[in-house]
């Protein structure tokens, strides 16, 4: 039975490494998910507050590293708050539209065109900024990538120590 939870809790975890290119997927709900679910398979006595205020700051922290980053690559490529809104929608529109593609090109154009039709933009600005937008994407998967791992590193230390 043990190893029956404990591929269920590594599947959860799986699934929030999914969530980091398919926006859709609530990556931190799958991590606390699982965490919870070792709990109820197993015993909740080694959470204390103090697992806990340090898990609530890893998502605070993932949070933060997501809009961040995104802001950061549309704006230090010259993007406005309308291009970042743009990458967001594109963000959640685009593997819908184009599988596969979809993640990388509906940011792109989402900023791209949020740009062109709210702040006027020639063409060549837009695709700049449409490029900033792809780049603060993939820095912001990476960046989540690694508080993810923090924050199943930290479960696991706890719990098999």
């Amino acid at each position: 039975m043990e190893a029956i939870y404990w591929s269920v809790i590594i599947l959860l975890f799986i699934i929030a490494f999914i969530g980091l290119v398919f926006p859709v997927v609530p990556s931190v709900l799958f991590i606390i998910g699982g965490i919870l679910l070792y709990g109820v398979f197993y015993s909740f006595e080694p959470f204390n507050w103090v697992f806990w205020t340090i898990q609530i700051l890893f998502v605070i922290l993932l949070f933060t590293a997501d809009y961040a980053a995104n802001m950061f690559g549309v704006k230090k490529y010259g993007g406005s708050k309308a291009g970042i809104w743009g990458s967001t929608l594109g963000l959640i529109i685009g593997p819908f539209v184009i599988p596969f593609a979809g993640i990388l090109v509906g940011p792109f154009i989402g900023a791209a065109l949020a740009e062109i039709l709210f702040h006027r933009k020639d063409f060549k600005t837009a695709m700049k900024i449409g490029l900033g937008s792809v780049v603060g994407f993939i820095s912001s998967v990476i960046t989540k990538a690694v508080i993810q791992l923090g924050m199943i590193g930290y479960f696991l230390i706890v719990v098999l120590h």
